[in-house]
């Protein structure tokens, strides 16, 4: 079996941007050790890439969603593919983010 590719989208890429600056902040050695941290369990996804737990939303079930400290990184996974969707805080609504209709 090959290698999953692990694909990021730019949202998903501009948010971990978002994460970074924020805790920049207070503390710039914070930042890169979450960053980091979110980035290495990503790369699990190449092995496992259904150790996140669907995430329900109307009209989808191709969401899958892992869990990384106060974050939640939503994802899909096509053939040989995880495509990284977006990393969002546990405070947010993820719902806002995602279209209601199958892709």
């Amino acid at each position: 079996m090959a290698k999953i590719v692990i694909t990021w989208t730019d949202e998903a890429r501009q948010w971990l941007r978002v994460i970074r600056e924020y805790i920049e902040r207070d503390s710039p050695e914070a930042a890169v050790r979450v960053v980091d941290g979110i980035w290495q369990k990503t790369q699990m996804l190449a092995d496992y890439p259904e150790a996140g737990f669907r995430y329900p939303l109307a009209g989808r079930n191709d969401i899958r969603v892992l869990l990384y400290g106060h974050y939640r990184i939503a994802y899909v996974v096509r053939a040989q593919e995880v495509i990284v969707l977006g990393v969002f805080h546990g405070a947010l609504d993820i719902n806002r983010y995602f279209p209601q209709t199958p892709k």
